[in-house]
Formats: structure tokens, sequence, C-alpha cells
């Protein structure tokens, strides 16, 4: 009896996250701005990066994007082209450049299962040797006006928090419901690192005190935000049709505030 329960919950969940997927691909396909592919690398490896561009008459700061654990999805892709109609130019590489199937990316995997599993083994030094040629990617860009941002939701979150370690050359870091630096890489932090959080996300939450303190104690700036009655991931959930009304109110303000940061660089 429950394994006849079991099967239709788990199609209509599929079948919601790939509803998800198609609203967002839906949206990009209609975009006017130019989108492209690109290879970025470093050493023997070679990842894949979609990258957008604003219609603008003047040189655009570059905002690299790390993808939640769920790979570089048409929502990230679709991110991508949202940060180029705010005015800049995105770049979001797929970390799992390689290690799929046949030595795919994101878009070789079956399942979310096999995503995410690969995304938890991938090893850090690797993370920011591939941020890395994205930031000397943009540099590079004759439409870039040598001010590069790094931000990301989730799983790249944190990976956002860890890179301002690794890298104190950029701009800032937009670390949306992301866990935290350690406390002894905060000294190593030069950018400013401003935080998107949901209020209904105690996992992440319960970190916030002790790295504002440590961040503090660093003499470092961390601006964290936290929007009422949104969950984590309100970013992608919160440009959901179905989304609630808390997820996509957060998803706004989230929107005004980057807009307005951004204008300050």
């Amino acid at each position: 009896m429950m394994k006849r329960l079991l099967l239709p919950l788990l199609a209509l969940a599929f079948a919601g996250a790939t509803q998800a997927q198609d609203w967002a691909k839906s949206r990009l396909e209609k975009s006017p701005r130019h989108l492209e592919w690109v290879t970025l690398k470093h050493g023997n490896r070679e990842v894949k990066a979609f990258v957008g561009y604003p219609e603008v008459k003047t040189k655009a700061p570059v905002v690299i994007l790390i993808h939640e654990i769920f790979g570089l999805s048409d929502w990230m892709r679709g991110m991508v082209d949202q940060f180029a109609e705010a005015g800049y130019i995105a770049i979001a590489p797929d970390f799992l450049s390689g290690a799929g199937p046949n030595g795919g990316g994101t878009e070789s995997f079956a399942g979310g299962d096999g995503v995410r599993g690969k995304i938890q083994g991938l090893d850090q030094k690797q993370i920011d040797a591939d941020l890395d040629a994205a930031v000397a990617y943009a540099k590079k860009l004759p439409a870039a006006n040598g001010k590069i941002v790094v931000g990301g939701f989730c799983w790249g979150g944190g990976k956002t928090f860890l890179y301002a370690g690794h890298n104190p050359n950029i701009q800032a870091g937009l670390v949306f419901y992301g866990s935290s630096a350690p406390a002894d890489l905060m000294p190593k932090i030069k950018a400013p690192i401003h935080g998107f959080y949901a209020e209904n996300d105690a996992r992440i939450n319960a970190g916030l005190p002790a790295a504002a303190e440590a961040m503090k104690a660093a003499g470092k700036k961390f601006d964290p935000v936290t929007y009422a009655g949104a969950g984590h991931g309100f970013m992608r959930a919160g440009e959901d049709p179905a989304g609630s009304a808390e997820n996509k109110k957060a998803r706004a303000d989230a929107w005004k505030r980057i807009k307005e940061l951004l204008a300050k660089l």
C-alpha cells in the first residue's frame, strides 16, 4: 500500500521540478539579450560557462554567479540573463563540467540526486581554480569595466564566502542563504560581504551570530539581511509562479537591494 502511494508522490515531485525548469527556460528563451556559452580553461581543465551581456552604452561590471547544489540549471541560466537585464555582465560557470556521464556537465545527469552527490564531492581547490579562471576571463572582456563581484545561491552562497577569502581582489560578495566561511579565513577577506537570508531557514541562520561576530573581530564588513517569512531558496522559489507571497516579496526586496549595492561600485 505504501509503495503504491509513494510512486504517485514521486511522480508529482518530478513533474513539479520539470515544470519549474519549464517556466525558467521559457523566460530565458524570450530574452532579447546576447547570451552565449564559453569555455574557461586552467591547466588541463575546461569549464563551460554561461554568459549574458547587458544592453548598455558603457562598460559594465561583471558578476560571477555560483550555482545552487542543483548545478547550472535553466533557472541559474535565467539568473545570468536577469543580472544582464539589470545592467551587468554575468558569468555562471558549470562546476560540474567534465564530472558527468561521458565527460558532460550538469546537463548530462539524469536526476537531481546525481547532481547533488557530485557537487558535494567537488574539491575546494578546483572550485577556487574554476572561479579564478572566470575572473581572468572577465578581466579580458572588452565590454567590462574591471570591477568584479561574486555571488552565489545556497551551495554557491557558501562558496562565495570562501572565495572572498581566496581572492581578496573582488569588489564584493553576495551570499544568498549560504554557509559562512570559517573564522580563520575571515582575516583574508577584503571585499564587503552582503548576506541575503531567509527567516525560515534555521540550518543556515544558526551560524549567523558567530559569523557576524568573527567578521567584526577581523575588522571586515558583513552586512546580513534576513527576509521575513521567506524560506531557503527564495530567489528561485520566489520566481516560481506557484511560489508563496513571502518568497515573492523577499525576492523582489532582494533584487532592489542588489541593484542599490552594485550601483555603488
